[in-house]
């Protein structure tokens, strides 16, 4: 649990996805994607004051500038957007970002949140030409500067993490640290810098518990039945169930050694690493350095 001191941290929390994907999250999960990532972070920071965005959406009205200076970190979620597809509720979001890094407010990341960092600063995202990465994500292997980071201080020196996504970065920006990598996405964990800011992103779902990703999985059997993932309906439902199980009772070991996890992704604690490393390295020591808390 993070020390928050005398002031409040307030955090926002940018919802990748529109209208229509959140309300199908929220169905099958009981919250919305942000709403669900503030609670976990909210496990870290208690008593921090969280604000969602929703810049997906036709209209909404979106910090910039000074309002994004009001935030002592920023947090992007995952989406089922793909940032290739140039739409307005994409087109938005990489403006916002860009304006986040102009505003130098600590950002971090996830899976969407990666590649929007890249792509406002430059880079390239692709769909994966080794497929999609579905579950987990294996064997991610910090590299020597990775190993050295503040982002992934605590993690061993290969894990897993819980990992829904097609897309993955081909060509980081300028002045982007890669920190780890899989044999799926040579970008698993950066650094970006750009335009005064600094961005930090994984291509996984450090915020996502077992129950949440067999949540989404849910809705997707068909796609992991056609994609080999699973044999059919009956193989995707008995894995979504062993996750669930193991969401409820981690200490499951017949589970954990069926599905290959360990504490990496069974232990919350553990699991949320780089989001407590990002609380405790980047946005309290820069909220205490302007006298928010």
């Amino acid at each position: 649990m993070l020390d928050v001191s005398a002031r409040q941290l307030r955090l926002l929390f940018v919802d990748g996805n529109t209208r229509e994907q959140r309300q199908a999250h929220a169905a099958g999960y009981g919250a919305q994607p942000a709403q669900a990532y503030a609670a976990e972070v909210a496990a870290i920071a208690p008593g921090a004051v969280t604000d969602i965005c929703l810049p997906a959406d036709e209209g909404a009205n979106l910090p910039y500038g000074a309002g994004l200076q009001a935030y002592d970190g920023i947090f992007l979620t995952g989406s089922a957007l793909h940032i290739y597809e140039i739409e307005p509720a994409v087109t938005r979001q990489i403006e916002l970002m860009r304006a986040i890094y102009a505003s130098g407010t600590p950002c971090f990341g996830s899976c969407w949140g990666i590649q929007m960092g890249t792509v406002a600063a430059g880079g390239n995202v692709i769909r994966n030409p080794r497929g999609r990465e579905v579950g987990f994500a294996r064997k991610i292997s910090p590299n020597e500067a990775g190993r050295a980071h503040p982002l992934l201080a605590g993690r061993p020196v290969s894990f897993d993490a819980p990992a829904i996504h097609l897309d993955t970065v081909a060509l980081p920006p300028h002045d982007t640290t890669i920190l780890a990598s899989n044999a799926y996405s040579q970008v698993q964990a950066a650094e970006i810098r750009h335009g005064g800011g600094v961005f930090w992103g994984v291509q996984y779902h450090p915020e996502f518990p077992l129950r949440q990703v067999a949540s989404i999985m849910g809705r997707m059997v068909p796609i992991l039945i056609e994609e080999g993932f699973r044999a059919d309906e009956a193989a995707a439902q008995g894995w979504l169930a062993d996750l669930r199980a193991l969401d409820a009772d981690p200490a499951r070991r017949d589970l954990a050694w069926a599905h290959g996890l360990d504490a990496e992704v069974l232990d919350d604690h553990r699991r949320v690493t780089e989001l407590r490393n990002f609380l405790t390295h980047r946005v309290q020591p820069q909220a205490s350095a302007r006298g928010r808390a």
